[in-house]
């Protein structure tokens, strides 16, 4: 069974040793003193190690299920949510004005490492919901603040980013699905969305779709692109559930993996969608949630090599075979362990030193984000802006590299389920 345990001390190392976020003047970081991040990552820990890790092997084998229209979430997850909600941690980062904490960002990116480590799959239904909501806070008026952002934020209404269409993907200038203006400013939202992760479950009592759509008459091309809120229930002025919205579920994706977390063929006919941001500049409004996206797969790929990594050296300690080439090791015992051979042992540190570094790449980012959001940092903006697809595009792809490196080092049993 896999294991995890959060690398908290290495952590606290980055945080106060090489980041010194006490010694900053971003507003807020004052409060971080060594005491205070320690617990809130300890706790953190805690509900990633005896929570969300066991859950892992649940999600992965269980999978989500499509009944009679309803995406059912494997055994467990609905109560570990609940938990996560309790806990306060799905707007640990978010404005107190809507629910949340305001902590700083490299406090949510170094718990979202935890989480991710311990059960991706699972991580990624608030995930996507902090994203939307931070579009939504972003490109949003007051009103759409006051009336979807406190749900989202508490993670009782859960959040999607639905780009990807069957016959679009990157050339989002191809899209087809339709936003029909209507007498009272609404939208009616037509069309059919692929690859939504999250797109439906039974964790949240709604889930606001962020959808992006053409206004017919607009510009060609990417140009001609909006986003819309389109909730699956629709909600009142008063902020009451109603009728159900015109969206369903047309399957779920069969995918190679994270099968714990519902990803979606999502149909929208006629759905009542509203204009988020300016008509005609939806990209820009989505973006705003796909940088957000690229940072947290950036971070998914440190977390994966970390739980590989943590895995790997368990195994590598208990697998007897062969004898060290410098005299047994354990000459009581039939071979030595895995972890005295040079060449594991290599494989190991490479591991491991990826993780350090990833990790210090991860909060550094984080950091420049709470300077240009919290002090107006103009150079930190720059620089976040462009690093973050390097964040994106090195983690994942080094990432992967280290799980494969773990995977090599339990030989033929790596390759067993």
């Amino acid at each position: 069974m896999p294991t995890y345990t959060a690398p908290t001390k290495d952590m606290q190392f980055v945080l106060h040793d090489m980041l010194n976020v006490t010694g900053s003047d971003i507003p807020g970081y004052t409060d971080l003193e060594t005491d205070f991040t320690a617990a809130i990552l300890e706790e953190a820990g805690k509900i990633s190690s005896q929570v969300l890790a066991p859950l892992n092997v649940v999600g992965d084998t269980e999978g989500c299920r499509l009944e009679n229209g309803i995406v059912y979430t494997p055994t467990g997850f609905k109560d570990a949510f609940e938990q996560m909600k309790d806990g306060g941690w799905t707007g640990l980062d978010m404005p107190e004005q809507y629910g949340g904490q305001e902590m700083p960002a490299v406090i949510y990116s170094a718990v979202g490492e935890m989480f991710s480590s311990a059960n991706q799959a699972f991580m990624m239904y608030q995930g996507l919901t902090h994203g939307a909501a931070s579009a939504i806070l972003a490109h949003g008026t007051d009103a759409q603040k006051d009336k979807w952002l406190p749900k989202m934020v508490s993670c009782e209404w859960t959040g999607t980013m639905n780009l990807t269409e069957p016959h679009c993907g990157t050339d989002l200038g191809l899209m087809r699905t339709k936003a029909v203006p209507q007498d009272d400013g609404s939208y009616k939202i037509s069309g059919q969305k692929i690859f939504i992760s999250s797109g439906d479950h039974d964790m949240a009592d709604n889930i606001v779709h962020l959808v992006l759509a053409k206004i017919p008459g607009g510009p060609d091309g990417i140009k001609g692109v909006s986003l819309f809120i389109v909730p699956k229930i629709m909600v009142d002025e008063d902020g009451n559930l109603g009728a159900r919205n015109g969206v369903s579920v047309g399957k779920i994706e069969e995918k190679m993996g994270i099968h714990g977390n519902s990803t979606c063929v999502m149909n929208y006919d006629e759905a009542t969608g509203y204009l988020l941001g300016d008509a005609h500049k939806g990209m820009r409004a989505m973006f705003t949630m796909m940088n957000e996206a690229r940072l947290g797969v950036g971070m998914q790929g440190l977390a994966q090599a970390e739980v590989a990594y943590q895995n790997a050296l368990e195994y590598a300690k208990d697998r007897l075979q062969g004898r060290d080439v410098t005299g047994a090791k354990n000459p009581d015992g039939p071979a030595d362990p895995l972890i005295v051979h040079p060449d594991i042992r290599r494989s190991l540190m490479d591991q491991k030193s990826f993780a350090e570094g990833a990790r210090a790449f991860v909060l550094w980012g984080a950091q420049m984000i709470d300077a240009a959001h919290r002090k107006e940092d103009k150079n930190a903006d720059g620089l976040i802006s462009l690093l973050t697809p390097v964040i994106k595009g090195f983690l994942t792809d080094q990432g992967y590299d280290m799980t494969i490196k773990a995977q090599q080092v339990y030989g033929g049993h790596g390759y067993i389920e």
